[in-house]
């Protein structure tokens, strides 16, 4: 089974509303979505399911044992990261604060400082209807990479023609580096503005560095022409596939709101994508 990823340099460029369509564009329902931070792919595609949940375990944290703290002080004064709490006659660990570097229960002088498991978000799998695996990262965990990579786990692992579509973070940091590894193509969906054009370089030079196939598309592209047509002209300079480009259409917004995907409405916008979906799709076959 082939992966294709779709990415964005950064946020709110239409890489979901993309993603979303093309799920619905293929004949196969298998997708994933690795934005483990704020995942949000489920509000369009995965309604009526309830999906089966684990619990991700990411590094240990800290925890105080009242009844055996002494008030000493000792993992107090020794925390750098602030996340010890004092109490009245006792000490408490902040869950949000803790990096788990473990000082305080190697400082503590009766050993009231224990490092546990913690669970650092939940793994979602849907496969009903679908295969759409998922996750959400609990707020101050710092596992996203991990995470994601489980998330890419939980897909079927067949050796079909069948194309998985995963829907990634955007930037250019650990979630992103992992949810390149091992996939087969990279879709990027650029914004027409000059902070857009920049974030698309950047991650073409990461994706680059996985030596992935890349393509490119623009969406909204006609709220700036200029800046559009000077991302058409950096692809073609720089040998990099382009794909098309997508017009800003207020059906899009109206679809998304109601729960649907553009590939549900009859709308300029669809019909762009679909030919952006057509000739993503002719570049992995």
């Amino acid at each position: 089974m082939k992966k294709l990823l779709i990415l964005s340099g950064k946020g709110g460029t239409g890489k979901t509303t993309v993603a979303s369509a093309f799920v619905k564009f293929f004949d196969n329902y298998i997708f994933a979505d690795c934005d483990v931070d704020a995942p949000n792919l489920h509000l369009v595609l995965a309604k009526e399911n309830k999906p089966i949940t684990n619990d991700f375990y990411g590094l240990e944290k800290a925890v105080i044992d009242e009844d055996e703290c002494i008030g000493c002080g000792e993992c107090y004064n020794k925390c750098r990261f602030d996340a010890i709490e004092k109490m009245v006659t006792s000490f408490k660990v902040d869950e949000f604060a803790c990096e788990g570097c473990s000082v305080c229960h190697l400082v503590c002088p009766v050993g009231a400082v224990k490092m546990i498991d913690d669970v650092a978000g939940e793994l979602m799998l849907y496969n009903k209807d679908m295969i759409f695996s998922t996750a959400k990262l609990k707020m101050g965990r710092g596992n996203s990479g991990k995470l994601v990579t489980e998330v890419k786990k939980q897909l079927p692992a067949d050796t079909s023609e069948r194309i998985a579509v995963i829907d990634g973070s955007p930037g250019i940091g650990c979630p992103v580096i992992a949810s390149i590894s091992g996939v087969d193509f990279v879709l990027i969906v650029a914004e027409p503005s000059l902070s857009g054009m920049s974030d698309m370089e950047r991650i073409l030079k990461t994706a680059n560095i996985f030596q992935t196939k890349v393509a490119v598309c623009i969406n909204k592209y006609d709220t700036c022409v200029e800046i559009a047509q000077k991302i058409e002209e950096y692809c073609k300079d720089n040998n990099i596939a382009f794909v098309g480009k997508i017009p800003y259409d207020k059906s899009v917004s109206k679809a998304i709101n109601a729960g649907k995907t553009i590939a549900d409405v009859d709308c300029k916008a669809r019909d762009s994508l679909m030919n952006v979906f057509s000739n993503t799709v002719s570049l992995i076959i």
